[in-house]
């Protein structure tokens, strides 16, 4: 399923959307979606909810209709259904083909995502080629250049699509080209294309051929020879295309009949309207030069690619593994549990809750700000849920005058500000390393805390073997040495529900 329209919807990264998804232990079951959309910052709760109660459903919701996963949006007596793609259903034909599993989500900042896009970059340049040739060509040079611009787009929607990114145009001119439907005859021609040269199929090469078509078109009219050339050339990919649609797959694509179009009508300009110019072994040289760069370059592209979506596809069954929450439970109990006697110095979060969580640190340890950065944000995204301390390893006889401020400054700010205030002045420790910056927002013009407290906490961690820093402990058990300690992010649902953690 590829859950395109509700992603679009939900201002998701598609392809971290995607991959998260495809490496859930639980693919792709509703706790899998439900799982990934929280990771990427769409809150949402997940109901078994019969039909009779829909009506008390908010406007919008996500459910299983067609066996997709789907955005459901109520409009009066009508409900408009997004997936793969988007259809309107009455009641009574979504209560048919929905089951009974409702999620109701709540979008955050978090899902405001910066999808990274080329298109921008792409319009700006065929824009530029544009305009260049409306200042300096008649119009039929005009016009060829606006098809080879037209090529080069539809050519390179068809090379992303190669990788799983969805293209609206090709989509628009075809109909749905998603993965779960029904294959209709661009899907059949284009991606079950049988042509490999190395490793290009052919809709590849006409990716390459306006490319280069664009480029000699900007030298117009002294590569006029050389264009006129490859135009009647392309008469061998149009009867090569048309008899593969005609007699191989016996249906016909129309986004290959519009670059046909585009092939022909470019054609029938050069032959009418190019004027008759001598070779010239120079241009064609150098013409050469450039199909040949520009062959490569799709090819180097196409297979930097190619191996990225193996990676990712084999690196998703892998986290599955890794991602499993009773390999994890079984890794974190393995180890012997740690007893801490003071769990209130530096103690932040819901004292009350069932998942506490000690961050062993050292402000003077490069690798910790990570740690802390994690531990922050799971009480910003867990206020409720979890408690947490931190546990600066801190020892009186062997600090200098610089550190035992900086952690009276620490004890300072815990004692006279709100615990976020605190938070926020640790990461900005970490962020800048400025122990006046600290003094400064402290406001303790050199003043000493009673570091009592700080220093019987370090000779418990010392004790407990917790001298390297940093490390994350999860009620009493030590993160495990197996995981990364981002990968907490994927445990934390499970942990709170967890009764026997």
């Amino acid at each position: 399923m590829t859950l395109d329209k509700l992603i679009n919807y939900l201002k998701l990264d598609k392809q971290e959307f995607i991959f998260q998804f495809n490496s859930h232990p639980n693919y792709p079951s509703a706790l899998a979606f439900s799982d990934t959309l929280n990771f990427l910052g769409v809150k949402n709760d997940a109901y078994e909810l019969d039909k009779e109660y829909w009506d008390e459903l908010p406007e919008e919701f996500i459910a299983i209709v067609d066996n997709s996963f789907s955005l459901v949006k109520k409009t009066g007596t009508q409900y408009s259904v997004y997936s793969d793609k988007s259809k309107t259903l009455n009641k009574d034909e979504l209560h048919k083909n929905a089951t009974n599993f409702v999620l109701l989500f709540e979008k955050t900042e978090n899902a405001e995502q910066k999808i990274s896009n080329y298109r921008p970059f792409i319009y700006a340049i065929l824009a530029v080629i544009l305009l260049y040739s409306i200042l300096n060509f008649s119009w039929f040079e005009i016009l060829f250049n606006f098809l080879s611009l037209v090529g080069v787009y539809i050519s390179l929607e068809i090379f992303n699509q190669k990788f799983g990114n969805t293209s609206a145009v090709i989509g628009s001119i075809c109909g749905d080209t998603s993965a779960n439907q029904i294959k209709n005859s661009c899907n059949k021609i284009i991606n079950e294309d049988k042509t490999s040269i190395l490793g290009l199929k052919f809709s590849d090469f006409s990716l390459i051929y306006f490319v280069g078509i664009t480029v000699l078109g900007l030298f117009l009219p002294a590569t006029s020879y050389v264009i006129k050339g490859f135009t009647i050339v392309s008469l061998i990919a149009i009867g090569y295309s048309l008899y593969v649609q005609a007699f191989v797959e016996k249906t016909f694509c129309r986004v290959c009949l519009l670059i046909i179009s585009v092939l022909v009508a470019q054609l029938i300009l050069t032959l009418f309207f190019f004027e008759n110019s001598y070779f010239n072994a120079n241009i064609a040289i150098l013409s050469i030069l450039l199909w040949g760069i520009t062959f490569f370059a799709v090819s180097y592209f196409n297979t930097l690619l190619t191996d990225k979506e193996s990676l990712q596809k084999s690196n998703a069954k892998n986290l599955r593994f890794k991602r499993n929450y009773d390999l994890f439970k079984r890794e974190l109990l393995d180890k012997e549990k740690i007893t801490f006697s003071d769990n209130e110095t530096f103690s932040l979060g819901n004292k009350d809750a069932k998942i506490h969580i000690s961050v062993v640190s050292n402000p003077y340890c490069g690798f910790c700000k990570g740690a802390h950065e994690i531990l922050e944000s799971l009480l910003k995204k867990y206020p409720n849920e979890i408690s947490a301390q931190i546990r600066f390893n801190y020892f009186a006889e062997k600090s200098n005058e610089k550190a035992t401020g900086l952690l009276s400054d620490f004890m300072s700010i815990y004692k006279n500000k709100h615990e976020s205030e605190f938070l926020k002045i640790v990461e900005t420790w970490f962020e800048n390393k400025d122990e006046k910056q600290i003094r400064d927002l402290a406001g303790t013009n050199g003043q000493l805390e009673d570091l009592n407290s700080l220093n019987e906490m370090s000779k418990e961690n010392l004790n407990a073997g917790l001298s390297f820093t940093p490390i994350l402990i999860i009620n009493g058990f030590q993160f495990p040495d197996k995981y990364d300690r981002e990968d907490i992010h994927y445990f934390i649902d499970e942990l709170i529900e967890d009764d026997e953690i």
